[in-house]
């Protein structure tokens, strides 16, 4: 089946589909998968200069820094809905809107920044995931965009799959310059 290269180019793995039957394997991975996203962010950006960094990944889309960026802001965001959950009983949450927030002033900075924000981030949050019952990652918050539960196992199954899609825009963007 031939993929729309637009698409490909928005969805470089694929778009998100929880798995049906979450168990303790599948949550070591995504909590590995977020463990190590510092870490491949730094190989994705490194040697990168100013213009290759405000390059967007397709056109319409962010640029390299703004996806950074966003990865730092989303995952916080993610992290305080993660304890919203474990200590409300269905928090409705707070949405944003992402594009506005990425472009705020800071978003300028270099992404080192805010992949240093994600080291530690999912150093804690992976750290607050593995020490919870896993029952608990049945617990919900109620997204108020879309008036729908969202269970804690799911957030984790979708933060794992956002890390590889935006770092796959990332190397994805240097394969097809040659960077």
């Amino acid at each position: 089946m031939n993929q729309d290269p637009e698409e490909l180019l928005k969805y470089p793995i694929g778009k998100f589909v929880p798995a049906e039957k979450y168990n303790p394997k599948a949550l070591e991975q995504d909590l590995e998968i977020l463990l190590s996203l510092a870490s491949r962010l730094d190989d994705a950006t490194k040697d990168l200069n100013n213009i290759q960094l405000n390059t967007p990944y397709r056109e319409g889309g962010w640029t390299v820094r703004q996806v950074v960026h966003h990865l730092s802001d989303s995952h916080l965001n993610a992290y305080i809905r993660t304890k919203w959950i474990l200590t409300e009983d269905k928090p409705v949450i707070k949405a944003y809107n992402e594009k506005d927030w990425a472009n705020t002033p800071e978003n300028e900075e270099a992404p080192d920044v805010s992949i240093s924000v994600i080291r530690a981030l999912h150093i804690k949050w992976v750290h607050l995931i593995k020490r919870i019952p896993f029952e608990d990652l049945t617990r919900v918050m109620i997204h108020p965009a879309y008036n729908r539960e969202m269970s804690l196992e799911r957030m984790v199954q979708m933060y794992a799959w956002h890390s590889n899609h935006h770092l796959a825009h990332i190397t994805n963007l240097r394969k097809r310059s040659g960077w």
